[in-house]
């Protein structure tokens, strides 16, 4: 895959058409060629977005890691299920608003500090919990608000670090890794939880978490560069030290000699990150990948409960093993996704390119990208995804129904696992394209209505259970996802006109 950090040669090299084929367009003859958009080079780029997504591992495995917990605690609580469960409420409403703080916080002050504030923020809550006295129901509350305040920003900080070094030729496979970790913690997190809890107690859950957070927190301070272009343009300008790693060992190829303030966007005042859904293509991406996250998530957190009645015979560490199908589909689809996405993307990107320069009779780089319709280049893969998914879930909710053999709902979930991950990577991709320079607030702003939406379904998925029993209670979650297929279609079609509005209101 081509990568730009070699811009200024190969526009020299290629032709128009190759330049076309390959995202980059050629500078007309005698131009100065731009600079390119970061200096770090490919096996940079792979070290910093790895470190990114280990810290935004935190986020998905603290959540999932305490379910095993929950009927322990109850009784050393000497509280009710539901009273317990109300602390995987109030971390769920904490982890979608507080993104909203830390991600608007990183796109103007820097990606690498609030990254290890957070983490140290979880440690330090992670200790509190672990030393929660019993007979102390409020701090044990009290403290999971503070730990989903560490923990939930950190995948909206690392969404930020993709949009700064990542272009959108790379941003499908980028994507794909970025998201592989999350992907993993709703696998491992019950597995770690449930062997941590039987052999250990639950109090080493929150032991380990600390331990873990601690040691991320050190390593992004010893070896992650800040990546921020308010600071370091594309990484030509070297920042203040409290930006700089202890250990530098990136970007190899920085001259102090040549550093090009021009790759420095203008600085932008902090503001609210909700004001970005005043963008109707924003808001109908989120408020479409919120919708479709919650149906998956009635599936994960239901998962222990439904398995428990409709085959009596697994014990605790069985089904925490049974989240290993879900998972994996989640993670290998993640992985393929990416791929995938980069692919069709240049695919549709030069096919374009080619029918612009033939209308115009012009050389690629006179073609004006800002027609380029990125919507449709994303968008056009959803239902490959997103079909699949909902009927598998139709299924899924039958298969349990009729309690057939356990390995047929195991490969639906397998299947569910690998298609969410699709349209997940395709709507981040795509709403990073839409606003790259704020990816932090376009992260948590996804994070504040997944969240949200997540917490709702929690809240109502018994209620439905209860009324409709387990095959229609998941046939209505499938028609729900259904019903929102249009907004991809509203997007594909006047996405393009809205981008416009903004990008001649953002040049007034």
């Amino acid at each position: 895959m081509p990568s730009l950090e070699d811009d200024k040669d190969r526009s020299l090299k290629l032709s128009p058409v190759d330049e076309a084929k390959s995202g980059n367009p050629a500078p007309a003859v005698g131009d100065v060629a731009p600079p390119p958009f970061t200096i770090f080079t490919m096996r940079e780029k792979w070290y910093i977005i790895n470190l990114a997504a280990w810290g935004s591992l935190f986020s998905p495995l603290t959540a999932n890691v305490y379910f095993p917990a929950i009927p322990v605690m109850a009784e050393q609580f000497h509280k009710s299920t539901e009273q317990i469960n109300l602390t995987v409420t109030v971390y769920m409403v904490f982890q979608g608003v507080t993104p909203m703080l830390f991600g608007n916080l990183a796109d103007r002050s820097g990606r690498r500090p609030i990254f290890i504030i957070c983490l140290v923020i979880l440690a330090l809550s992670c200790v509190g919990l672990a030393l929660c006295p019993t007979d102390a129901y409020w701090l044990l509350m009290l403290l999971r608000c503070i730990q989903a305040a560490g923990s939930a920003s950190t995948v909206a900080l690392a969404s930020g670090v993709m949009g700064d070094i990542i272009t959108r030729q790379e941003r499908g496979v980028f994507t794909g890794v970025l998201m592989f970790a999350p992907s993993v913690g709703p696998t491992l997190g019950p597995i770690i939880g449930g062997g941590l809890t039987q052999g250990l107690g639950w109090r080493s859950i929150f032991w380990f978490l600390c331990i873990a957070s601690s040691v991320c927190a050190i390593i992004i301070a010893l070896f992650m560069p800040e990546t921020l272009r308010n600071l370091v343009g594309n990484g030509s300008i070297r920042p203040s030290v409290w930006y700089r790693p202890l250990i530098p060992l990136m970007p190899r190829n920085r001259d102090d000699s040549s550093q090009d303030a021009s790759t420095i966007p203008p600085k932008r005042q902090l503001i609210n990150p909700l004001r970005i859904l005043v963008s109707p293509d924003v808001f109908i991406l989120l408020f479409f990948m919120a919708v479709q996250y919650a149906i998956f998530y009635g599936v994960l957190a239901s998962l222990s409960s439904l398995f428990s009645e409709v085959y009596p015979y697994l014990n605790q560490t069985e089904i925490g093993l049974c989240f290993i199908a879900l998972g994996g589909g989640n993670t290998i689809g993640t992985l393929g996704m990416g791929k995938l996405l980069d692919r069709e993307y240049s695919r549709f990107r030069a096919k374009w390119l080619s029918q612009r320069m033939q209308e115009a009779g012009t050389e690629a780089g006179d073609v004006d990208e800002n027609d380029f319709p990125i919507e449709r280049a994303r968008l056009r893969l959803m239902p490959w995804c997103l079909t699949p998914f909902l009927l598998c879930t139709i299924g899924y909710g039958w298969c349990l129904q009729f309690r057939v053999h356990i390995a047929v709902p195991l490969v639906l979930q397998f299947i569910m696992g690998g298609c969410v991950s699709g349209f997940f990577n395709i709507i981040t991709a795509l709403t990073i394209d839409v606003f790259p320079n704020q990816g932090g607030a376009i992260t948590a702003c996804n994070n504040l209505f997944r969240c949200l939406l997540g917490a709702f379904m929690v809240g109502v998925f018994d209620i439905i259970l209860n009324a409709l029993g387990m095959g229609w209670t998941y046939v209505l979650l499938g028609l729900i996802g259904f019903a929102m297929y249009p907004l991809t279609y509203v997007v594909m079609r006047w996405g393009p006109m809205w981008r416009e509005r903004r990008r001649q209101a953002a040049e007034k």
